[in-house]
Order: C-alpha cells, then sequence, then structure tokens
C-alpha cells in the first residue's frame, strides 16, 4: 500500500453510475467502459467500483471485503472474526495479474453473520454491532482493513486508473442493478490502496469529486458518535454521515440532501411556510453536518442510488434516462459511450438530489 509524495495536483476525479429501477441485474462491464472514457480525469492514484445485487447467493450475509499487509495479520484478523462472527464462507477474492496493478496486498471476501451469543451480549442491533466490528478491524489491527461491509453488495479499489481496476477484478463477470465507479485525481490525500474511492460502511457506498473544506470540523462532528475516521481522505467522512443520517436518526435521502447540501438561509426564507419550517429545523439539528466546498458525488444504499452536487454545482454532473435505466456520470460523452439512445438528458441543479429507487426500495 504505497503512497504518493507530498505533492499537490489540481482536482480533477471522475465519477459514473449506472441503476437498474427495476432491478434487473447487468454486467459490469459497461461500467468499466464509462468510467474509462474519462480517463483523462484521474491520474493512476486511485481506482474503484461499488456493486449491488452482485452475491444474490448469499444475500442474507454481510460480505466483508479486506485488504491485508500480510499473512500474519490476515490470521489476527480471521481470529478476531471467529470470535465475533460465523464465517458462511471465505476465500481470496478473484483477480488477474496485468502489469498496470501493482504492489496489491492480500485481497479476502467473508461471508458472515453475527454469532446470536456475542449479539444478544452486545445489546446492539445487528447492523450497529457489525458496523462496530468492522471499526474495530480498521483500528486495532494494523495492517488490516475492511473496505467493504454490507450485504449483497461489494467495493472493488485499487491504485491505478479505474479501467484497470475493473480488468484486475475482472469486473465484467459480475451482475448486479447499480454499479457506481470512480477514477481518482488526489489533491490533498495520498494514493494508496485503502484511500481509492468507494467508501463503504454496512450497505452505503460513497464515490465524490470534489473537496471537502468543511472536513475537520464534520470529521471532529462525527467522531463524537463513535466513527473513525483513520483512512487520510475527506471523502471517509460523507459515508459516515450518511450513516449517521439515514441508518442511525432515520432521516429520507431527500432530508440528508437538505442537510449536507443545505439551501442557503435567503433561501429558505423564501420557501412556503412548511417547507420553510422543515429546512430550518434540519439546519438547525443537523448543522454539524453540512458540507462545503466542490462536490459532486454518488450514494450507493440497500434500495437505490442518489446523485447530488454541492448547493453551487461547483462540479459537474449529467444524469440520463433510458428505459428502467438511470446513467449519471462527471460527463455526457461517459453516458453515451454505454447507452447512446437516451429518452432523456440533464444536469441537476446545485444541492437538488437525483434519487433513485429499485422495486419499491425504500429511501
Amino acid at each position: 500500500m504505497k503512497k504518493e509524495g507530498e505533492v499537490r495536483i489540481p482536482s480533477g476525479c471522475a465519477i459514473s453510475g449506472i441503476v437498474n429501477k427495476s432491478g434487473k441485474r447487468m454486467s459490469g462491464e459497461d461500467i468499466i467502459k464509462s468510467i474509462g472514457i474519462m480517463h483523462d480525469r484521474s491520474n493512476g492514484l486511485g481506482g474503484g467500483f461499488a456493486a449491488y445485487g452482485i452475491y444474490p447467493e448469499y444475500k442474507d450475509y454481510y460480505a466483508f471485503h479486506i485488504f491485508y499487509d500480510s499473512i500474519n495479520v490476515k490470521r489476527d484478523c480471521e481470529e478476531f472474526l471467529e470470535r465475533h462472527f460465523d464465517i458462511i464462507n471465505l476465500s481470496k477474492i478473484p483477480t488477474r495479474k496485468i502489469k498496470e496493478i501493482t504492489d496489491e496486498p492480500l485481497i479476502w471476501r467473508y461471508f458472515v453473520t453475527p454469532l446470536p451469543t456475542k449479539l444478544v451480549d452486545s445489546q446492539l442491533s445487528e447492523r450497529e454491532f457489525t458496523a462496530k466490528c468492522v471499526f474495530r478491524v480498521n483500528t486495532r489491527i494494523d495492517g488490516a482493513y475492511v473496505f467493504s461491509s454490507g450485504k449483497n453488495m461489494g467495493v472493488f479499489k485499487a491504485v491505478g486508473y479505474p479501467e484497470d481496476v475493473g480488468r484486475f477484478y475482472k469486473l465484467e463477470e459480475y451482475e448486479g442493478w447499480c454499479f457506481t465507479a470512480h477514477g481518482r485525481y488526489p489533491t490533498n490525500t495520498p494514493g494508496w490502496w485503502g484511500g481509492a474511492h468507494p467508501f463503504a460502511l454496512l450497505d452505503y457506498s460513497v464515490v465524490h469529486n470534489g473537496e471537502i473544506s468543511s472536513y475537520d470540523a464534520n470529521r471532529r462532528a462525527i467522531e463524537m458518535y463513535g466513527y473513525k475516521c483513520t483512512l487520510q481522505t475527506d471523502t471517509e467522512v460523507i459515508t459516515y454521515i450518511i450513516d449517521y443520517l439515514h441508518r442511525k436518526k432515520g432521516l429520507a435521502f431527500e432530508e440528508i440532501a437538505s442537510v449536507i447540501a443545505a439551501p442557503f438561509w435567503q433561501t429558505i426564507e423564501q420557501m412556503p411556510q412548511k417547507e420553510r419550517e422543515t429546512h430550518e429545523y434540519l439546519r438547525a439539528m443537523f448543522s454539524a453536518q453540512l458540507i462545503t466546498g466542490p462536490f459532486s458525488i454518488l450514494v450507493g444504499f440497500e434500495g437505490g442510488l442518489m446523485a447530488l452536487n454541492d448547493r453551487l454545482k461547483l462540479r459537474s454532473m449529467v444524469v440520463a434516462e433510458s428505459g428502467d435505466t438511470v446513467y449519471i456520470a462527471s460527463e455526457e460523452a461517459a453516458i453515451r459511450i454505454i447507452q447512446p439512445n437516451l429518452e432523456k438528458v440533464w444536469a441537476p441543479k446545485g444541492g437538488q438530489p437525483v434519487i433513485i429507487k429499485f422495486n419499491g426500495g425504500e429511501a
């Protein structure tokens, strides 16, 4: 897991997403092609994908994807997992050797469910117990990193250009109903395997183009609720904010968008009374979760996908539809390369979420 030198580079990054509203599964080949057309927005220091619906045979189990620095670390981590989970299956994540991807760690996959006795003793919900165990591994077992921990989904990431990362992980052999992708151009943070996007916790995943100027304030606030930001990138904190607002506080994704990309106060003052009261409440209650700075993000979750720009729309994002499939990318070319026949194409306004739910998925 090597890191590049202390160099500041102008912001780039590329994001892309494909989601089928009917839940129909598709190959990962198209998302590789989509992100690959935006090659020049990356610099080879990070690429990755999140895929939903790819493990139907293990859909009731948490799929842990883990990087290890060594065999000894793997042994220590597996001892921890065996004390807290029933491990249904484990294996190396399939990869292919390509010259563009080097210095890879050990990459393993585990399908697990919490041990009933441990869960009862913890007095936590199943998801909270699992999330706490993920943080325990990532903060206390040096050289082990759980980079994906949701059900029926998985994150695949590495140091490299995203199209090479897709080929490395054989993503074309997976089928899912939703894929997101990221090509990284680091600005303030190092390029290393753990720091590549997407960032994920449970079934939430985030890919992000931009820079979070409020990172320190957001980090301090979210760590008050038990989260640990250890991965040297501002995008990590967005994932934890999403988890906190949706899973712990029960906000809908429309409300989450109104928190992290909140309208300006002068805009809120001009809203109809009921709408104004809602926004005033959200801004007052969750002011520490407001994200400032330029960003465009894709948030994957169990029931769908959300796309969101910062409220000033300082990063590009295009959305398109064709039948039951919705496409989202930093550039329109990344959509048309895989689907030239589009029924609708538009660019969302700043702070205006695009939320796609499949099969009546709850959000």
